[in-house]
């Protein structure tokens, strides 16, 4: 059986090669503390999950639901868009609910994109952003990741040299994986440039919720006059209230693109089961300090990882959002690449981290740390990334500086 064309256009997934040592590692008794995956260990708000048991198995809540959202859900993203950003959007065209976020970028990829369409998409970024078009027969032109003004002439460039000419531009800040952050000036300048060029801007904001600084939260491209004629934008209740399992997101935005993701979806889902959309609207509507608490919990967590690392003598950036940190490979060890190095970091010291060529090419100098264990397993995976520094000229004289690690 030859292979599928779809997958021949997917690269391995080096995620899944770090993963299969740590497992061989648990099975044979060892404690790894992971701070791979960005998989949030915090609990649900309370208020949520007694919405969902109080709704399950009330009638008719096992049937199909709304591929786009039940009316409420809806209307409760709109609400918070207006209490949060000041942007008004019509609840029943301009936001769709989506199956977290990832569904909701590849679909929109689904809808929009003709084979061998041209996308710009930020290096490194999250898989889906690339991948989603990939998926769906289009070309991936890979763009600088930091939001500063440098990054215009690069965009210019690709647009100019790409045949055909791009058809849309992905963002994403809070970044994941670099925790970089956007300001209401960058993205006016984005706008205007998505306009000038006639591309679809679509923006990933699910880290809108986690940042640090009580008096700087993360804007939303939307804010921009305008912007919302080119615009969709992402967002997510996996991070804002430790929701990742429930697979709950939504896309906002512009009415036309809207409207053609809802219709790819028609085909593909009915929607997510009804009681976890009525405790979503609950947790739209409900008290905020639960989403404050989980900010104050991340904020120990990176406070405690930037000091315990940096006392172990690997000293991190510090970041101002998102729950991870985008961290320089030590120079000693960089000549491996990041794969390299995050099997041996989980294989001499039990600390799992996820390397930085799994989210682009421009990240192989980098490995990303997540904020997803508590504050003291943070400082024993220090204690224990210490150790192995110390010990490495002894046991490592045969692979620093080779390519590969053993």
């Amino acid at each position: 059986m030859t292979d599928f064309h779809r997958i021949k256009r997917l690269p391995p997934y080096v995620f899944e090669q770090v993963n299969r040592i740590k497992a061989a590692a648990r099975a044979q008794g060892a404690d790894i503390i992971d701070l791979g995956m960005g998989n949030p260990d915090l609990d649900a708000p309370r208020h949520v999950i007694e919405k969902l048991v109080e709704t399950a198995g009330k009638p008719r809540t096992d049937r199909y639901s709304a591929s786009k959202g039940i009316a409420g859900l809806r209307r409760a993203q709109a609400n918070y868009y207006q209490r949060r950003f000041g942007v008004s959007l019509n609840p029943d065209t301009q936001v769709v609910a989506t199956l977290g976020s990832k569904e909701g970028f590849a679909n929109m990829a689904q809808a929009i994109t003709a084979p061998g369409d041209v996308v710009l998409v930020p290096n490194p970024s999250y898989p889906i952003h690339a991948f989603g078009f990939l998926m769906a027969g289009g070309v991936i032109r890979s763009v600088p990741a930091e939001p500063t003004p440098a990054m215009f002439p690069a965009l210019e460039k690709a647009v100019a040299h790409s045949i055909p000419k791009p058809v849309a531009l992905v963002v994403c800040y809070p970044s994941n994986p670099t925790a970089y952050v956007a300001g209401l000036d960058f993205y006016r300048d984005l706008v205007a440039f998505a306009k000038k060029h006639e591309l679809i801007l679509l923006s990933d904001l699910a880290y809108a919720e986690v940042y640090f600084d009580d008096n700087d939260p993360p804007p939303s491209v939307l804010q921009v006059p305008g912007a919302i004629d080119v615009t969709v934008e992402f967002t997510s209740l996996s991070k804002t209230f430790s929701m990742a399992g429930w697979r709950m997101g939504f896309a906002v935005g512009n009415e036309r693109l809207l409207a053609a993701l809802t219709r790819v979806k028609s085909y593909l889902d009915y929607g997510a089961f009804t009681p976890i959309q009525v405790a979503a609207t609950a947790a739209l509507n409900g008290p905020d300090d639960c989403i404050q608490e989980m900010r104050a919990t991340y904020k120990k967590r990176r406070d405690a990882l930037i000091e315990s690392f940096g006392k172990a003598g690997w000293k991190l950036p510090v970041p101002q959002a998102s729950m991870f940190a985008w961290v320089p490979i030590p120079e000693k060890y960089r000549p491996l690449g990041s794969l390299e190095f995050s099997k041996l970091l989980l294989e001499k010291s039990d600390v799992a981290v996820a390397p930085g060529i799994g989210f682009g090419e421009h990240g192989d100098d980098y490995v990303r740390i997540a904020l997803v264990e508590n504050e003291q397993r943070i400082r024993q995976a220090a204690r224990n990334v210490r150790r192995f520094f110390d010990n490495s000229d002894r046991t490592l004289h045969n692979v620093v500086p080779m390519q590969k690690a053993v």
